[in-house]
């Protein structure tokens, strides 16, 4: 039976169903931000290609045709499940420049230079996506670069009508790229604002993606392309060199394995901290029984929450890029930590965030977008990629149509000094010379029995992780569908700061006097879409259910 949302005043309130029933398929899926990049996804899967092939070029497109977040000049993580069963991740999550140090953004006196890791060229990390795209490709698609990339250099070059929300997304940032005269261009026609309906054209970028696809990754990390980040990197102060790009490489890893009642959780490793706190705070969940607490009752909130509050104490101390920094992973995953962890938690009473700190065990020898896509043969491919703010840094290569990221601002800069989403770290993140900043990406996928049952993720900086464990819970201990699962309005905690931000109607008022007299700071969110963006996927009765998640436009498109 469906859920519903009540409209707060009781009074001849009519009620509503929660959003759009799922999109039905049986032969394939793709969900995403942007009605253009599912396209270009179907497009590919049904001339052929695999859950992988789709995805590629469902990311390419998502580049062209929602530049808030897709990308070329940024980075992201990809949970991929084969035919077989088997489940392998690619981190293609941006890089410290070799020429970056641990207290490059502060100033002689060792205090935070505002801004300096968010809004200038020296944000940047070295871009991770195009390695990414292309492993995956190489490595467990059908096709060839010259087919999936297609559609991707025919959006660019040929242009498509802008929608009524992206026109007022870069109507909105256009101040901010005034003083970077190669965005302004690409953002504006003839200096003049985009409008609705107006056919977008990005010749720049077309070529780009040319020379990606006639010469892989040599047409990104060398030759023209790479010239051409370099020389503007040389000119303006900024960092990244030809040899940082030649030197990138996107890494497999293996992915975290979690269970919950029953199901399998597989998600995304550091330095992607997602999939380790997902799976610890399911661990610490597990022993309660949430489905018969009621969803979104109190009692129910203060679980999770408190669950929340010490999966993201661990996460500031233990987290970081496994590369520089040895991540206690055994010891996190394990439940018997997971119940040792949620012990002082008492049954009536939040606990304050100061008196959470990292947990200990026994030594032993956001801008951000999410895409989902399945196909009939029991491939999928989660995956959420990033510039990090919106648009990035606001900065566009001359010559190249590509916005640079500016995931910097994700390392630690100085330690307990919040980034731009209120997360906080420590050693395990400080900035090294080609180290990975700590992300907060979970692209998703559970199975049950071996076989498919979902996969999910978000945008959203610290918010996507609760988004993606709201959406597994909602489904598993409500026993919702994917639509309701999905389009439920949802809370955060973090922490710090200690908070518990909700949407419009996620708490009744009953409840929320409930959490606030259990000692709960509450703060109605005011951002009019709300929390996450999870486009997901759900296999159920034989069929491919995807759905779009109803805060943001995008598409579900299925054959």
């Amino acid at each position: 039976m469906r859920f519903i949302v009540l409209a707060l005043l009781f009074v001849l309130s009519p009620a509503y169903a929660v959003g759009p029933e799922a999109t039905y398929a049986t032969h394939g899926m793709v969900t995403s931000r942007s009605v253009y990049a599912s396209q270009a996804g179907i497009e590919i899967m049904k001339a052929g290609g695999n859950a992988v092939d789709g995805a590629v070029a469902t990311a390419f497109a998502l580049a062209v045709t929602y530049p808030d977040a897709g990308n070329l000049g940024g980075g992201g993580f990809a949970v991929i499940r084969l035919p077989n069963g088997k489940v392998v991740t690619n981190d293609n999550r941006e890089k410290a420049p070799e020429s970056a140090t641990t207290d490059m953004y502060l100033d002689k006196d060792g205090n935070v230079i505002k801004g300096l890791s968010l809004n200038t060229i020296k944000a940047s990390g070295v871009p991770g996506s195009v390695d990414g795209y292309l492993e995956m490709l190489d490595k467990y698609g059908t096709m060839t670069r010259q087919q999936v990339m297609a559609p991707a250099i025919r959006l660019a070059r040929d242009g498509f009508p802008l929608s009524h929300d992206m026109a007022l997304q870069i109507a909105y940032f256009l101040p901010k790229m005034k003083r970077f005269p190669a965005s302004y261009k690409k953002f504006t026609k003839n200096g003049e604002p985009y409008q609705e309906g107006d056919i977008f054209k990005q010749p720049d970028l077309a070529q780009t993606l040319e020379r990606i696809s006639k010469q892989g990754r040599d047409g990104f990390y060398k030759g023209k392309t790479a010239k051409l980040i370099a020389r503007f990197m040389a000119n303006n102060d900024g960092l990244i060199t030809e040899k940082d790009l030649a030197d990138y490489h996107s890494v497999w890893r293996a992915p975290i394995h979690g269970t919950y009642r029953g199901y399998d959780i597989w998600s995304m490793g550091p330095p992607s901290s997602g999939g380790v706190l997902v799976a610890m705070i399911l661990n610490m969940l597990e022993p309660y029984d949430l489905g018969s607490l009621g969803w979104h009752s109190a009692a129910a909130i203060h679980l999770i929450v408190e669950a929340e509050r010490r999966a993201y104490a661990d996460r500031a101390t233990y987290l970081g890029d496994p590369d520089f920094y040895k991540v206690p992973l055994k010891a996190l995953l394990d439940k018997a930590y997971a119940k040792k962890r949620f012990a002082d938690v008492k049954p009536d009473k939040a606990t304050p965030s100061k008196d959470v700190g990292a947990g200990s065990w026994p030594k032993e020898s956001m801008e951000t977008t999410h895409f989902s896509v399945a196909d009939d043969k029991g491939g999928i491919v989660s995956m959420t990629t990033t510039l990090n703010s919106s648009f990035g840094n606001k900065i566009v290569v001359p010559g190249t149509g590509m916005l640079l990221n500016n995931e910097m601002n994700d390392f630690s800069i100085k330690p307990n000094t919040p980034n731009q989403f209120g997360l906080i770290g420590h050693d395990a993140n400080k900035v090294e010379a080609s180290k990975r900043m700590l992300s907060s990406m979970s692209p998703t996928i559970v199975t049950k029995d071996g076989k498919p049952f979902l996969a999910v993720g978000s945008p959203g900086g610290g918010t996507i992780i609760t988004t993606v464990l709201q959406v597994i819970t909602n489904v598993i201990d409500y026993h919702m569908d994917i639509s309701d699962a999905v389009s439920l309005p949802r809370f955060h905690h973090q922490w710090e700061p200690d908070l518990v931000m909700y949407s419009p109607y996620a708490f009744s008022p009953d409840t929320a006097k409930i959490l606030e007299s259990m000692g709960y700071n509450l703060k109605e969110i005011q951002w009019g879409r709300g929390i996450g963006d999870a486009n997901s996927i759900e296999y159920r009765d034989g069929a491919i259910y995807g759905v779009k998640d109803p805060r943001n436009e995008g598409g579900a498109i299925g054959f």
